[in-house]
């Protein structure tokens, strides 16, 4: 059997709201909720944390979960988390992003599901979102061929709707991937790429490799907490 594991890369520097991933969340932090639905969601082998600071390392020991600490910078959440290989015995390795505290059985469930296709090398989600929305370019869009693998990510409107049609999909990215554990090391060794680096989407560059993406469908609108506002809209759902 394939055993799999959960990566959440919890960088502590923040630009928008500093610290994010220690503040406060209805008596826990943004990241031991994380943390905490992640490995609630019943779905993994094993459930790890990785960071670069001390005081995410003490918070999710407090829980009793995992840590592993990065010795070096990063650029990416991947990198990150591949630099925790040498710690995780697993086979299929799912990046979950730290500062995204609801995370969803389902979601997580059908994204490792697809993976008894032996073929499928990286997975990812994807939620239809309404045309307005798809206007924004913090929201990341994808477009996909017949087979459900990503042709290209933006933070444009993609498909482009010249004829102004009616019933024309969007489709957004929700930022959590699967590798096999391969994959993942051998994606973090490739030089940043072009189209990487116009659009500031790291995925783009396994596309430009050769790689395929699986892009998965979900209902579940994840909230990623990147602003004051956005914390506050959590504590709400909370």
């Amino acid at each position: 059997m394939t055993k799999t594991a959960a990566l959440i890369p919890a960088r502590y520097a923040s630009t928008r709201l500093p610290s994010k991933l220690v503040q406060d969340l209805g008596g826990k932090s943004v990241i031991q909720r994380t943390y905490l639905s992640t490995l609630a969601a019943g779905v993994f082998d094993e459930v790890w944390v990785v960071t670069d600071h001390l005081e995410i390392k003490n918070q999710i020991e407090t829980l009793g979960g995992k840590v592993f600490v990065s010795k070096k910078e990063h650029q990416s959440g991947s990198d990150r988390i591949a630099e925790a290989m040498e710690e995780v015995d697993a086979d299929l390795i799912v990046n979950v992003q730290g500062d995204e505290p609801f995370q969803d059985q389902t979601s997580l469930r059908d994204l490792i599901a697809v993976f008894e296709d032996a073929q499928v090398q990286v997975a990812s989600l994807k939620t239809k979102i309404p045309a307005e929305e798809a206007q924004n370019q913090n929201t990341v869009k994808v477009v996909t061929d017949l087979k459900g693998n990503a042709l290209y990510f933006s933070r444009s409107a993609i498909p482009f709707n010249r004829e102004s049609k009616t019933e024309l999909s969007y489709w957004k990215h929700i930022g959590i991937y699967a590798y096999r554990r391969a994959v993942l090391q051998a994606f973090t060794s490739l030089p940043k790429s072009e189209l990487e680096s116009v659009e500031m989407l790291e995925q783009l560059r396994l596309l430009e490799n050769g790689y395929k993406i699986k892009m998965v469908e979900t209902l579940h609108q994840t909230v990623a907490i990147d602003t004051a506002e956005d914390l506050e809209k959590a504590r709400k759902i909370l």
